[in-house]
């Protein structure tokens, strides 16, 4: 059965790492992925969390019927400059134990290189999996990534290439809906080659940039290098969820005891309860067909 999970991005300021369970289990979800949060693993940083804390965040979901199947660090594994490699490498050993002390048996992560060092960054990428990927292995985890807006590769195909050359069942794909006009709008395509390999997938919706003849959002100065993408509740922008679950459905995705799919609006705080009971019926009806 489809596991639909909350991301509490928009619950961060207001509510403690510990609360999240009940957070999740008042609006109706069942599961949680636990984000970046600066008492559990921070963007960049060592993470936070001790065998006490761990242990009240088990019994917290615990205690609210929720489930925590998955992980979002997001390290700069991919990094250019070595020393910043070689401590997110560090960084990210901490947050597998950390995933193998919650009996959590997926991490959802990003590549966080450089686009303008495509080349440097992607080397890097398989320098830190030669480190990190027998670990993964050896804890029976899965490891899976988004080619992120902004990252050395975010062309979704380009990203499954460098996943696939790591060679291990271990490695998956996450697919983020919010990011498709900057995978390509190519998951037609790319859903069916990733087959048993997507891992998990994200559902926001966001608006075309390609639109408009490129004039969908205007910037200056005009030609940066900006990446601009939104974390709209569905129905608010241009994916087609409708065609996305088909894919999904006929991929058999949907049928996966694993499946996983985590909604991740981040655009209306204000409204965060309302916009996430809606996504969770919303998504209860895509899943159903």
């Amino acid at each position: 059965m489809v596991r639909i999970a909350l991301d509490p991005t928009p619950y961060h300021h207001d509510y403690s790492l510990l609360q999240f369970p009940d957070v999740a289990a008042r609006l109706g979800y069942e599961h949680l992925q636990l984000t970046p949060h600066p008492d559990f693993s921070p963007f960049f940083r060592y993470p936070k969390a001790d065998d006490d804390l761990v242990a009240k965040l088990k019994k917290a979901a615990a205690d609210a019927g929720v489930s925590i199947p998955a992980i979002l660090p997001v390290q700069r594994i991919s990094s250019p400059d070595e020393v910043l490699r070689l401590t997110a490498v560090r960084n990210f050993r901490r947050v597998i134990q950390l995933a193998v002390e919650l009996e959590v048996g997926i991490i959802n992560t990003e590549f966080s290189g450089r686009p303008e060092l495509s080349e440097e960054s992607e080397a890097a990428f398989y320098r830190s999996m030669d480190d990190l990927l027998p670990l993964i292995e050896s804890e029976g985890l899965r490891l899976n990534f988004d080619p992120h807006p902004d990252d050395f590769v975010e062309d979704g195909l380009e990203a499954w290439r460098v996943l696939r050359g790591l060679n291990s069942s271990a490695i998956g794909f996450v697919y983020v809906a919010s990011h498709t006009f900057h995978y390509g709008d190519r998951a037609a395509t790319l859903i069916p080659e990733l087959g048993d390999r997507l891992g998990t997938v994200y559902t926001a919706d966001t608006f075309d940039h390609h639109r408009s003849h490129g004039l969908r959002y205007i910037s200056n100065p005009p030609g940066n290098a900006a990446r601009v993408h939104q974390h709209l509740r569905i129905g608010d922008g241009d994916v087609d969820f409708e065609a996305l679950f088909a894919l999904l459905r006929t991929s058999g995705y949907l049928d996966r005891p694993d499946a996983l799919i985590v909604s991740n609006v981040f655009a209306e705080d204000e409204t965060a309860d309302e916009v996430s009971r809606f996504q969770l019926q919303r998504l209860r009806e895509l899943v159903a067909g």
